[in-house]
């Protein structure tokens, strides 16, 4: 049941994939050689209306829901990991949490410029020491008057450097709460526009792989915001961005699943068209074995963000599965990596083949937006097992 699609969701997967073969695909070594993310092909992807997809009309969206964005990803990601983290981390960290936590007045100012892909936003969580462990953001702000007042560092912010990148929103230490006998940090959300004194996005990060995606280090010195650019309740950001997690965990195992598939895909046209020991490389059972296990990851991994994007957008509970469908997929998408590198052999190790940039690419899948870890937790916190 859950690979079940209408006929206007095949449409949309088709008009991508198609998209992705004939303009991102031709683009992706140079891209990754250079470490540079193609705008134009950003802007066309603006116009296709693929960064306004789960959003209504009403704001500007496309009126479509969380699986079509996730149809697109993974097309995307079946040849470029990274512009495919680019439409994931534009809607489902940038724009996301304008529209679901946002004001009016926010809404109003920020949304249709990012659902037509003419602006971009970053999400300012991590910290070198607050990955995983979110609740240890040291980053603070206080309120000066009719000002926040924002110090702190985050790191690894992905579209917070593009020629088009607006603002990013960050979690900051407002303040502190008690409950139970216990003293907790307030953690709230804030809006930092790009160009604001005393906020510096530092050069960008020299990556093993997605190096066409855009990644920086960011500071914040003294940084003053207005008070109105709070996004959401004061002291809710923690929780507020749990849930964007949430969702960003689909987005992330169906950018999985198009890149597991594209090995798989590669390595079948290469082991029919390699000849070894005078016989055809898919002729011999040790590599037909291994096509098969990466067919059966992709299958897996495809049920997986079906099921959870499904419950997503039919307003059930679906934390547990966006979690085992992050995991499954995100592992598919690495061992079909290193089995593919394999069946290429030597040409597996140069970067020209799409096989080498998968390699280098699909092991962030294993730990960007959640690690494998803190899947496993959030799965066994659902079994019941306590912590």
């Amino acid at each position: 049941m859950a690979l079940e699609m209408s006929e206007e969701e095949r449409e949309l997967a088709g008009m991508v994939r198609e998209f992705a073969e004939t303009v991102v695909a031709p683009r992706s070594y140079e891209a990754d050689r250079a470490h540079e993310l193609p705008m134009d092909v950003v802007a066309q992807m603006g116009e296709m209306g693929l960064f306004g997809l789960p959003f209504p009309e009403d704001v500007g969206g496309q009126g479509g829901d969380y699986f079509a964005l996730c149809l697109a990803i993974e097309a995307l990601g079946r040849v470029d990991q990274s512009i495919a983290i680019t439409l994931e981390a534009g809607v489902s960290l940038g724009a996301m949490p304008v529209y679901r936590f946002g004001s009016a007045a926010q809404q109003e100012e920020h949304l249709p410029d990012l659902l037509a892909g003419k602006a971009l936003a970053g999400f300012g969580l991590t910290e070198p020491e607050a990955g995983s462990d979110a609740g240890a953001t040291r980053t603070t702000a206080r309120l000066d008057g009719d000002e926040w007042v924002i110090d702190g560092t985050k790191q690894f912010i992905t579209n917070s450097g593009t020629p088009i990148t607006r603002f990013v929103t960050v979690t900051a230490v407002t303040g502190q709460s008690e409950a139970d006998g216990r003293v907790r940090k307030e953690i709230s959300t804030i809006i930092v526009p790009n160009g604001t004194p005393g906020f510096t996005v530092q050069p960008a990060y020299d990556k093993v792989g997605w190096n066409a995606s855009d990644t920086h280090p960011l500071t914040f010195d003294a940084v003053r915001v207005p008070a109105s650019n709070l996004l959401g309740e004061r002291g809710r950001g923690f929780a507020n961005f749990l849930s964007i997690l949430d969702e960003g965990r689909i987005a992330i195992a169906a950018l999985a699943t198009g890149a597991a598939e594209g090995c798989l895909e590669a390595a079948v046209d290469y082991a029919k068209s390699r000849t070894v020991f005078g016989s055809s490389l898919s002729t011999r059972q040790n590599a037909q074995f291994t096509l098969a296990r990466m067919r059966a990851r992709v299958h897996t991994a495809r049920l997986a963000w079906h099921h959870a994007a499904r419950l997503r957008d039919a307003g059930r509970p679906f934390a547990e599965q966006s979690a085992i469908a992050k995991l499954v997929a995100g592992e598919a998408a690495m061992d079909n990596a290193r089995d593919a590198t394999q069946i290429f052999g030597g040409n597996g190790f140069m970067n020209e083949y799409p096989v080498a940039r998968h390699y280098r690419d699909s092991k962030i899948l294993e730990i960007g937006e959640g690690t494998t870890e803190v899947q496993l937790l959030v799965i066994a916190r659902a079994l019941g097992l306590a912590g």
